[in-house]
């Protein structure tokens, strides 16, 4: 079980300053993401969907009690299920929006199943610190190959890759570790990926991360969060 590390009206603020954020882009969540946790409840049968595929609100401060400076913001708006990836046909692809915050760091990790686009969708510099992998470890003697938007790069263990608005690059399971932060600013990112699987497909090189983070309900939620659903619906 993961020990409460952050508290209810903390993430309510959250999700109104990062809401905020991403709609000066332009960009829009979806309607259920305003749902309050009653219509939701109601709602739940024709929402399955959404609960099953994990999407919507997502929170993490990782377990560590520090959400300014590691954290992150992120929703997903859409994504397939895992026994799709498994049946090689279905709905294969995810898509998640994000805000990183002026130097808030997102832990060194990896993913064994997920390739991904991160795309810095406007706002601030993204800076992607990158490393290899050796037998499913943090290699940090290792360089990576990455492409950015289609151009390919080979870098030295550790670069720090950075990404203004409009940049992507894409990493692959298995191969690209990576942490990332917000330099100058708050940065909104895109993500575009194959299924994405936050339960079981995130390998953190420090062993204290907890991908979800643990609540203190100390006022009602606004919305629920992906981590909600199994005990509010």
């Amino acid at each position: 079980m993961t020990t409460p590390s952050i508290t209810r009206s903390r993430i309510n603020q959250i999700l109104r300053e990062s809401d905020a954020f991403i709609r000066s882009f332009g960009f829009r969540l979806p309607p259920f993401a305003y749902w309050s946790p009653e219509e939701f409840r109601a709602r739940k049968d024709e929402a399955r969907m959404i609960i099953d595929n994990n999407l919507g609100w997502d929170i993490t401060d990782f377990g560590l009690g520090d959400f300014d400076n590691e954290g992150l913001f992120l929703f997903t708006v859409r994504n397939g299920n895992p026994s799709d990836l498994a049946r090689g046909r279905g709905m294969l692809y995810a898509e998640k929006a994000m805000v990183s915050r002026k130097d808030q760091y997102s832990p060194m990790h990896r993913h064994a199943l997920k390739a991904e686009d991160i795309i810095n969708r406007g706002g601030a510099t993204l800076v992607i610190e990158l490393f290899g992998d050796t037998d499913g470890k943090c290699d940090r003697s290792k360089g990576t190959v990455v492409y950015t938007d289609g151009v390919r790069n080979e870098f030295e263990p550790g670069h720090k890759l950075r990404l203004e608005p409009g940049q992507s690059v894409t990493l692959m399971p298995n191969e690209h570790w990576h942490a990332f932060w917000g330099e100058g600013g708050d940065v909104f990112i895109g993500e575009v990926s194959t299924v994405n699987d936050d339960n079981s497909d995130n390998f953190y090189e420090d062993p204290r991360i907890a991908r979800f983070s643990g609540i203190i309900e100390d006022e009602p939620p606004l919305h629920l969060l992906v981590a909600d659903y199994e005990t509010w619906l």
